[in-house]
């Protein structure tokens, strides 16, 4: 079998890939990245993957057998166009088998609901591919709360409008390991799994946040509209409406689910206990 994974220039796109190459046996796995010259050195074959280039794709796809779809970032009318292009050139190109990272997320009610929108049709594109297909729906990575760190203690505290909701978290490393097994393991085709950990509140988040980092931050629930222009001041008209959807989806109870990653894995995802212990080292 030979494995292909998008946008491997990109944080879980190359954690996947990774997690491809240290299975056991003689593992094929090709990367594709829209710029293969400013891919990390991952020892394999990267070709060229535009998802705005057809063409481009399907020559870079001849001879794949299963392909990773890593869901693009553009704004969501361009996305479900990108991803078109993506599953038309896998099918022209003879790949078998389409593993798509989708999202949790409010579908509706939020200015994050339409890039949830813009997911499911992608997975509605995927069903009605005709070729042998998986679809992982990926919690909020958590990654972004510890990399923020540094702001947090400027401020004194986590602030935003999840309010008492829990947010079944996960990491970029836990993902690829899920997303290794969908696309090698033909008991995982045509299923839909929730990828994520164990649901937990903001409070606990600011906790474990304290604990590791030695902060003495406090939360503070905001309103959903406080939040959002909050978000935007700083990160502008596109994210920050965006980002302020999604707390409003973990005040909402969105991302407040049990997850599949046993199912998917054979183990339990990380608890956040061992994740938190193994960033103080």
């Amino acid at each position: 079998m030979t494995y292909a994974v998008t946008a491997v220039s990109g944080q879980l796109g190359q954690e996947i890939a990774r997690k491809l190459i240290a299975l056991p046996g003689a593992t094929s796995v090709i990367g594709l990245a829209r710029t293969p010259g400013n891919t990390a050195d991952l020892g394999i074959e990267v070709r060229p993957g535009d998802y705005d280039k057809r063409d481009e794709l399907e020559a870079s796809l001849q001879g794949v057998d299963a392909l990773v779809i890593v869901s693009g970032m553009a704004p969501p009318d361009q996305r479900i166009g990108q991803h078109r292009n993506v599953i038309e050139a896998a099918k022209s190109a003879g790949v078998h088998k389409l593993v798509y990272t989708s999202i949790q997320g409010p579908e509706d009610g939020t200015p994050f609901s339409p890039v949830v929108q813009s997911n499911r049709q992608t997975e509605a594109d995927i069903r009605a591919s005709g070729l042998d297909w998986t679809i992982g729906r990926n919690g909020i990575y958590i990654e972004p709360d510890v990399e923020y760190i540094d702001s947090y203690r400027a401020r004194g505290e986590i602030a935003n409008s999840a309010g008492d909701g829990r947010c079944g978290y996960t990491t970029r490393s836990e993902l690829a390991h899920a997303y290794a097994a969908l696309l090698t393991r033909p008991d995982h085709d045509g299923q839909t799994f929730d990828l994520n950990g164990t649901p937990i509140t903001q409070v606990a988040l600011t906790g474990y946040l304290n604990r590791t980092f030695g902060t003495e931050l406090t939360y503070r629930a905001m309103s959903p509209e406080d939040f959002v222009a909050d978000r935007t001041q700083e990160l502008g008209d596109f994210i920050g409406p965006i980002i302020g959807g999604i707390y409003d989806g973990i005040r909402r109870g969105v991302y407040d689910r049990k997850g599949d990653f046993e199912a998917v894995t054979g183990r339990p995802h990380q608890s956040w206990d061992d994740y938190f212990a193994s960033l103080r080292g």
